[in-house]
């Protein structure tokens, strides 16, 4: 934005510096022109000068030439006549005065650097016209072209300068003096005639015609001259003509020029060359004079231009400081206002917005109380109006916000409700199933209730997961530390395909109570995941290891279908972060589930490939999890792998990993063939029978939590698993308020370690159907009757208390 802002500003601002520079450099320009002007025409006092000067060398040059005429021979050739010898210094003094004033000049304007070199050229050929001077005594007209030559280029560099045609005051100013150097030139040519004349004696024909035409010339450039002079020059002239000199000089000038028939009166040479000198010599003040007067001018106007080019400069520097100055102060303004509407957008959506939610993922939207601080941008421009849309934009986000967390609080309501009962309808299903099992005798209905008790004890589970979308805990709960295997055990349990699982872990682990219910859960549905996904004939390994620095790794391993890099990664994702639960959630309930239990529980999970097809699910479990292991010993059964199956409640319910039938006494002398149950009892009765013992591995308990004591049941026999050495004391649970033994279920899971051997269907024998409708319309009844009464909540006791009932 800055860069934006900049370029903005910057794209004007160089327009109007190009523009102001277009503008300063002409003044500039006019400004060097006119100084270049008010040199050139301070070099026309120089310029003057050593034409005063040369114009004295030629005249007398022509007095002597004429002289000379008359008697020839008397002068050494190559020496200079002895009248002139005084007069060639101070033309030459003249002419290094020139050249040091006007060769600086010479690198200026063509028309003057042309004229320069003309006259540098002619002034070079001066001392050869002098050295001629004493051969040409019969012949002097070319030694005075020369000199004639010399002067008039001079006079055409001192009309050289030129201030330009939109200032023809100084035009005028440079013409005046120039007009007047002319008029003093020919007065000069008159003065060389008549001293020439005088020192022959005599006037020829041509003499007095060129004598004629000069006067003529004279009395016109005198006239031109007072009319383009300025007063104060007029005045000047006045001030010289009326010189007693000067009168004396036109007087005799007039008088030699011939009038009607009278002839041509000759000058005496001296007075007529000191007269003449003196008129000459006032000529030259009143042609200084103009000098001066057009020096001033082109001074003062050249000064003028430069405070008017310095002037405009300086306000154009100024107005684009000003300029600049007020652009970037708006700029900044505008860059600081965007930057702090930037952060105040980024700090809602980054800050503000996730924390607002967060506040109704955790608060009662009722009751939460959301502010919308207003906006940072004060103004009233178009980014005020846009901060405080902005603000409008989030009080909506924060009100739809607080209707979705309503909303999703009502879902979760709704979810709790509907979990609770059907948990209340799933327990008393499994409490009429425990029912339905004491009272079967048919082995074959019996391995039918088992699978029904199996799979209403899932059922729950997902009304389990049901409560951890909904961010309610569970109601089970568990108080003392278990063993890690026994949590394995547990998860074992909870799934369905348990048959192909295989577990390790050492002995030594505990589990802190309250993360039981939770971890469980969370094993069985990652047991669940890898037993779905993958062949029935593989099995799924579930090991646990302690790591270095404390906590303890488990891993689940299948050799399933795998996932592709991309879903692995989204699903280590939702792993890392727990989502909220919305519509993926019911596709996907299992790892939505694991991620939301993982973080209650500051448990890392994370997926990963096997490189051979399947995954592994790791789960670290930190330090805070672990607990040490309980002192106080709980009685158990004495042995280790059994199978126990005792009549009495719930008789019949046996572990293991084959199939079979024992044979245990339904009354005196009547032994009745009870099946071996193939399906795992409930995780809450591995749980309750686990205890602290260090030395095996963990016992299956009774759900109902009753403490566990090891006896002997005369008349039982018990009949091995398959793999399992039979127990040499049957393990039961005490006995009954009836005085039966109290079967102790899966008394240890066996551990498999062989390959998954495919089911072998057995043959079983058909059901009495009487005998199954009554068992089913007792069920049924039983359902409908709990559909019909009020749900309510009832609470559980924890494992290891007796009900007020079983009291």
């Amino acid at each position: 934005m800055r860069t934006k802002l900049g370029a903005v500003l910057v794209v004007p601002s160089v327009a109007f510096l190009l523009m102001a520079g277009v503008q300063t450099g002409q003044l500039i320009g006019q400004a060097d022109l006119l100084d270049e002007f008010a040199d050139q025409v301070r070099v026309g006092r120089e310029i003057s000068t050593l034409v005063h000067e040369l114009q004295r060398e030629r005249d007398q040059t022509a007095g002597e030439l004429a002289a000379l005429g008359l008697a020839p021979g008397r002068v050494e050739p190559g020496r200079p006549l002895p009248a002139l010898e005084p007069i060639y210094p101070v033309s030459d003094r003249a002419i290094t005065r020139f050249r040091e004033a006007a060769s600086p000049l010479a690198l200026g304007e063509a028309s003057w650097r042309i004229s320069y070199d003309r006259v540098d050229e002619a002034l070079k050929r001066l001392p050869d016209v002098r050295s001629a001077v004493p051969a040409a005594g019969l012949t002097p007209d070319p030694v005075l072209a020369e000199y004639d030559r010399v002067i008039e280029v001079l006079l055409v560099l001192l009309a050289e300068p030129s201030p330009g045609v939109d200032r023809p005051e100084l035009t005028d100013a440079v013409e005046r003096y120039v007009e007047f150097a002319r008029v003093k030139e020919i007065s000069s040519r008159i003065r060389g005639e008549l001293y020439g004349a005088a020192r022959s004696g005599r006037y020829d024909s041509v003499d007095l015609v060129k004598l004629a035409d000069l006067r003529g010339q004279q009395l016109s450039g005198i006239a031109g001259f007072r009319l383009s002079a300025t007063d104060r020059q007029i005045e000047r002239y006045a001030n010289a003509t009326a010189e007693p000199g000067f009168v004396t000089a036109v007087k005799l000038e007039e008088s030699t020029i011939a009038s009607g028939p009278r002839g041509a009166v000759l000058l005496k040479p001296a007075e007529w060359w000191a007269a003449s000198q003196h008129r000459q010599d006032l000529l030259r003040q009143v042609e200084a004079g103009a000098i001066d007067d057009a020096i001033d001018e082109a001074d003062t106007r050249s000064a003028a231009q430069l405070r008017r080019t310095l002037l405009t400069a300086g306000g154009v520097l100024a107005v684009l400081l000003v300029a600049l100055l007020t652009s970037v102060a708006i700029g900044r303004s505008i860059a600081r206002s965007l930057r702090i509407l930037r952060g105040q957008a980024l700090r809602v959506a980054q800050v503000e917005l996730p924390e607002t939610l967060e506040r109704l993922r955790t608060a009662d939207p009722a009751t939460a109380r959301i502010d919308v601080p207003p906006a940072d941008v004060r103004s009233m421009d178009e980014i005020g109006e846009v901060a405080e849309a902005f603000v409008a934009v989030h009080r909506s986000a924060v009100t739809v916000a607080l209707e979705q967390a309503t909303m999703r609080r009502h879902v979760n309501a709704m979810f709790v409700n509907l979990a609770r009962r059907s948990q209340v309808l799933v327990e008393r299903q499994l409490e009429l199933l425990d029912e339905l099992e004491q009272d079967e005798r048919d082995p074959d209905q019996l391995a039918n209730l088992f699978k029904l008790d199996h799979l209403a004890a899932r059922m729950r589970r997902n009304d389990d997961s049901l409560l951890v979308l909904a961010g309610t805990e569970a109601t089970r709960r568990w108080n003392r530390p278990v063993l890690l295997s026994t949590v394995l055990l547990a998860a074992v349990a909870e799934i369905e395909q348990y048959q192909r699982v295989r577990h390790t872990a050492p002995g030594e682990l505990y589990i802190v109570g309250h993360a039981v219910a939770d971890l469980v859960h969370l094993l069985a549905e990652l047991l669940e995941n890898a037993s779905s996904f993958s062949r029935p004939d593989t099995a799924v390994q579930i090991g646990a290891a302690a790591q270095p620095d404390g906590s303890v790794l488990v891993e689940i391993v299948d050799e399933g279908l795998g996932m592709s890099p991309r879903s692995l990664r989204e699903a280590n994702e939702v792993l890392a972060v727990p989502p909220a639960a919305d519509v993926a959630a019911s596709e996907r309930m299992g790892l939505f589930v694991v991620s939301h239990l993982a973080a209650r529980q500051g448990v890392r999970v994370g997926l990963a490939a096997t490189g051979r097809g399947g995954l592994v699910a790791s789960v670290r479990l930190p330090t805070r999890l672990l607990a040490p292991a309980p002192t106080v010993e709980l009685d158990r059964g004495p042995g280790r792998r059994m199978l126990a199956t005792v009549a009495g409640p719930r008789t019949g319910r046996a572990a293991g990993a084959g199939s079979g039938t024992s044979e245990v006494p339904a009354g005196p002398g009547l032994p009745t063939v009870r099946p071996v149950r193939e399906i795992p009892t409930r995780a809450e009765d591995v749980l309750g029978a686990a205890g602290p013992d260090r030395a095996s591995d963990s016992t299956w308990w009774s759900r109902h939590g009753r403490s566990p004591a090891a006896s002997t049941s005369a008349g039982a026999p018990v009949v091995p698993a398959p793999g399992n050495a039979p127990p040499a004391i049957p393990v039961t649970g005490g006995v009954n308020s009836r005085g039966l033994p109290i079967r102790v279920p899966m008394a240890q899971l066996p551990t498999n370690s062989g390959p998954v051997q495919p089911r072998v269907p057995r043959q079983r024998e058909e059901p009495d159907p009487d005998q199954v409708g009554g068992m089913l319309s007792r069920y049924y009844r039983g359902v409908r009757q709990a559909e019909a009464e009020d749900t309510m909540v009832i609470p559980m006791a924890p494992a290891g208390v007796r009900t007020e009932e079983e009291k």
